[in-house]
């Protein structure tokens, strides 16, 4: 679950020039449709006014404040000093439009309901190429899972921002109007904590968001730029699951999404937790688990009664208010709030589950696994074990072993009946969704999107669902991606071994996989998607 950070992508997957060669060579930076589609309104019906205070999706201050105007060459300029940018610069990448980013602030809820305010970016078009003016696609964006309270997608010229840069440069510089909020908790909202994968907040902050931004439309430096009618919805990661949760809601709510493209979320909670806990344990889980736990705690009150009950004494004081975090998660490492990897202990919760400490099937993930026990885990026996007795009394429909693709009929303890009231096993989409993820992924599990499929399997939708496994074969219409994935998957592993792994490649793909190697990949296949509605 963390975030597309393209920094960290160029990182991870040093030595596979191919990687970024797919994200042109496979249209990604193709303009987006300007067909006009009056219809239906992109936007939902306007939510019911608080008591006292401002609505929800009220801009704080109107007009937003604007964060910075870009000229195609200032976009060229800060490309060419960022890491990836550098890469899109060598495959003759040229912006179409310029940007306006504006700054936006907005009232919103929190986990429990409470009245809050939020922050993001409104990405606007301009210039005089066709693309740039006029009614305009509108993409809402979800971020991935980031541990810094200060994040701000709306400052994509920043050195720290390469997602907001690439985002920028990908979608609004070739024309469409980019709404992508920070979330409540980050930035300068001042909720103190972040309802992490909360569907119904997490949504809710998305809806509010697209109202807010909408209602600046258009801009002063864009007086013809405003919404064609046509909404596409996208994320990754925590924001795959964020776009697929704002779907549902909007088509609940009556409102006309033209298509989306949830890409490797994690959306049926109720079954990855039961994975976690069952030994399977993602990459940098400590902050994944806490950021979700607490996200529970503070909405529902239900996970615990005081912290010890599931953290270790070593980490419990002041968990409840350590993420997002002003210091950064290897500060949180470094000064022992947090361990890096080390989830559950090394000695089993009891001899019965003395096989998943740690899990070692599927044989090609078991060493990510195994990085997550240890002596200086986070969480405790006795939690893992009740929570590991829960799901035998009441199991996954679809994990371990698959029944009937549902979450737990009734789960005992309160944090599975959060994860099951978050679970997304429920619901059909009436407009296009293409589903974009790798089989391989040791961070958000592949699970994930297997449970989905066969859930719409079992539950046919109204509209047409594309699953896209990036590292398989025989996509279709995607099958180049596929191609170019296993080239770039390989080349990660022959630049491992060069530099001296014994392992064939396998650790330095597994480490690159979720952040690295998957997005480029996902992105393009979204946005050819998108391109097709």
């Amino acid at each position: 679950m963390t975030a597309m950070r393209c920094a960290q992508l160029l990182r991870a997957a040093r030595g596979a020039p191919v990687l970024f060669v797919a994200l042109l060579g496979c249209g990604l930076l193709g303009c987006g449709k300007s067909s006009s589609d009056n219809s239906s309104s992109m936007m939902p019906a306007p939510p019911s006014s608080p008591e006292t205070g401002p609505s929800r999706g009220q801009l704080v201050t109107a007009p937003p404040a604007k964060a910075g105007s870009y000229t195609t060459s200032q976009i060229l300029t800060q490309l060419g000093v960022d890491t990836l940018g550098k890469e899109l610069l060598s495959l003759s990448y040229n912006p179409a439009c310029s940007i306006d980013v504006y700054r936006i602030e907005y009232h919103t809820v929190g986990g429990m309901g409470e009245a809050t305010t939020a922050t993001g970016a409104l990405m606007v078009p301009t210039g005089t190429d066709a693309n740039c003016t006029g009614p305009r696609p509108v993409l809402l964006y979800a971020h991935g899972t980031t541990a810094d309270k200060g994040y701000n997608i709306a400052n994509p010229m920043a050195t720290d921002n390469s997602e907001g840069l690439i985002l920028a440069a990908v979608f609004a510089a070739q024309g469409y109007i980019v709404v992508a909020p920070n979330y409540a908790g980050y930035d300068t909202s001042p909720l103190p904590y972040h309802p992490y994968l909360n569907a119904d907040q997490q949504s809710k902050d998305m809806i509010d968001a697209l109202a807010a931004a909408t209602s600046a439309l258009p801009v002063a430096t864009a007086t013809s730029v405003v919404s064609n009618g046509k909404l596409f919805i996208t994320g990754y990661s925590q924001g795959g699951y964020v776009a697929m949760a704002t779907h549902r809601a909007m088509q609940a709510a009556g409102t006309k999404v033209t298509a989306s493209a949830p890409m490797s979320g994690p959306y049926a909670l109720s079954a990855f937790g039961d994975a976690i806990f069952m030994g399977q344990v993602p990459g940098r889980a400590p902050v994944n688990v806490t950021l979700i736990i607490e996200s529970y705690q503070h909405s529902y009150g239900n996970v615990y009664s005081a912290a010890t009950d599931v953290f270790e004494p070593a980490y419990a004081s002041g968990i409840e208010s350590i993420l997002p975090t002003t210091m950064g998660a290897s500060a949180l490492y470094s000064s022992g709030k947090l361990p890096q990897d080390q989830l559950f202990s090394s000695t089993p919760p009891s001899p019965a589950y003395a096989s998943m400490t740690p899990a070692t099937t599927p044989a090609n993930l078991a060493p990510a696994f195994a990085l997550g026990f240890g002596t200086n885990n986070l969480i405790t026996n006795s939690f893992r074990l009740r929570y590991l007795q829960d799901a035998q009394a009441s199991p996954d429909g679809g994990f371990p072993t698959t029944t009937n693709d549902l979450p737990p009929a009734m789960p005992g303890i309160g944090f599975r009946q959060d994860l099951k009231t978050n679970d997304l096993r429920n619901w059909s989409p009436s407009s296009p969704m293409l589903v974009c993820a790798g089989n391989s992924d040791p961070t958000v599990l592949y699970l994930n999107t297997q449970l989905m499929q066969g859930y719409w399997a079992t539950n046919p939708p109204p509209a047409t669902v594309t699953f896209l496994d990036v590292d398989s074969s025989g996509g279709g219409t995607y099958s180049d991606l596929q191609t170019e994935f296993a080239a770039a998957k390989a080349a990660v592993a022959a630049s491992s071994v060069v530099g001296g792994a014994t392992d064939g490649g396998l650790a330095a793909v597994l480490e690159a996989y979720h952040a690295g190697l998957v997005p480029p990949f996902c992105l393009t296949a979204a946005k050819r998607f998108f391109d097709t509605q």
